[in-house]
């Protein structure tokens, strides 16, 4: 695995995430032949929702980011792809695995920490799939490969502000805080390959 982030310039991605991507979205179809009740028992059944965790399945931190509610929107599988598919190219699959499962298990780990002390009976047993936690994980830890100085952190300032906003909302949910974990989760591994690669990291150069 190289450490270290690619040029700019040639830009292919990496096959992880269109086959990620796209086997989630054929997941997501299939479940929309179901039957309503399977469909739903099959959803319950992978959520990380606070229900399952207090029963000791942990398996879902796993299942849960292999299925969507329903198929996602063209423009956010498109960005899943090329978000996930350029972290594999610059940083390799096994870095962008791991940061994407352990931006998903950790940041819903943290919120479960919270909701199982605070949370109401729809809450607990609400459907929680997706594979919001690790995009927003691997979104931030990306912003390593962005040229230092006033861009990175322009870059991270911006994220963190996007990810921010919803949870400052009096409609907001706790995906939403989910979201902004995860998101400063990646942002924490960003800080640390900027430590690790001094004083000769090799940031993205412009076109």
């Amino acid at each position: 695995m190289n450490p270290l982030p690619r040029s700019w310039p040639s830009l292919p991605l990496g096959p992880l995430g269109a086959l990620y991507t796209g086997g989630v979205q054929l997941g997501a179809h299939a479940l929309e032949r179901l039957a309503p009740a399977e469909r739903e028992r099959m959803l319950r059944d992978c959520s990380t929702n606070v229900d399952n965790l207090d029963r000791g399945r942990w398996e879902t931190l796993l299942s849960s980011a292999l299925v969507v509610e329903e198929p996602m929107p063209l423009p956010y599988a498109l960005l899943l792809v090329a978000v996930l598919g350029y972290a594999e190219y610059a940083y390799g699959a096994w870095w962008t695995a791991a940061v994407f499962l352990f931006g998903h298990a950790s940041a819903t780990l943290l919120v479960y920490g919270v909701l199982r002390r605070t949370a109401d009976r729809e809450t607990r047993r609400a459907l929680d799939v997706g594979t919001s936690y690790g995009f927003n994980a691997v979104l931030g830890a990306l912003t390593s490969a962005l040229p230092r100085g006033a861009v990175r952190t322009t870059a991270r300032a911006g994220l963190l502000a996007l990810a921010a906003r919803p949870v400052l909302r009096r409609e907001r949910t706790f995906t939403d805080a989910g979201h902004l974990v995860a998101l400063g989760l990646g942002l924490g591994v960003s800080f640390a390959v900027d430590y690790l690669s001094r004083p000769n990291h090799r940031k993205i150069s412009h076109m």
